[in-house]
């Protein structure tokens, strides 16, 4: 009988019951036919090599192995779907691997999309709290600051708008309007690495640890509307 250190050893060293039934969620557009090389599925989802390998080694994928490279096929490529959404949403790693070990559990498609769902709406709460937290804060800064409630701070070269490039606000607004990192890079047309970088400098522009908090602190400066 396996034990339960057995099984968070398994699941560290990547080893997962299947899953059956994968919950929807979105695919790269355009992706070549056919098993993917490791290269190709790094650039279909805007992530690099490494962040696949680290997935393996949490047991939120697998790949197959045809000599030396590793290849991924349709129900690896619908599992990156489904983990890389729930990474675009800021969802610790600990928190998929367990929903991954609910879904391999699910008897029905529409059980695993309840499952999936259900986090969802768990992780929405999350950010509600965090847009809670991040307005109070606010708030607590502008009295401080001995601003009242019924105006607005001055834009000055020292706030994080004055400090945006161009390309940042386009990219800071899609982000808002939750695109993914590969979504935004088609959208500006240029390389989802690129993207990359971009959302790193507006996450330490609005002295942020996320995305979700540089968007929610972008909002209440009314850099990016609601």
């Amino acid at each position: 009988m396996m034990t339960n250190e057995s099984k968070k050893a398994d699941s560290r060293s990547g080893t997962r019951k299947s899953i059956r039934f994968l919950p929807v969620a979105p695919v790269p557009e355009n992706l070549p036919e056919g098993r993917l090389a490791i290269a190709d599925m790094a650039n279909a989802f805007g992530v690099t090599h490494r962040t696949l390998h680290f997935y393996e080694e949490k047991g939120l994928l697998t790949a197959a192995r045809v000599g030396p490279m590793r290849v991924y096929g349709p129900d690896e490529i619908q599992q990156m779907a489904v983990v890389n959404t729930c990474r675009e949403t800021g969802m610790p790693v600990a928190v998929i691997q367990e929903l991954l070990e609910r879904l391999s559990s699910a008897e029905s498609q529409e059980e695993a999309d309840g499952v999936f769902r259900n986090a969802m709406i768990a992780r929405k709460r999350e950010l509600v709290a965090q847009q809670s937290t991040i307005r109070r804060q606010m708030q607590q800064i502008n009295e401080l600051l001995d601003f009242s409630s019924a105006h607005e701070p001055e834009t000055n070269d020292n706030t994080p708008c004055a400090n945006l490039a161009p390309a940042e606000l386009r990219c800071l607004a899609l982000m808002a309007e939750g695109y993914p990192t590969s979504r935004i890079a088609r959208a500006l047309e240029i390389e989802p690495g690129e993207v990359q970088v971009m959302e790193k400098n507006i996450i330490a522009k609005f002295d942020s640890n996320n995305r979700f908090q540089a968007v929610a602190k972008a909002v209440m400066l009314g850099i990016v509307g609601h």
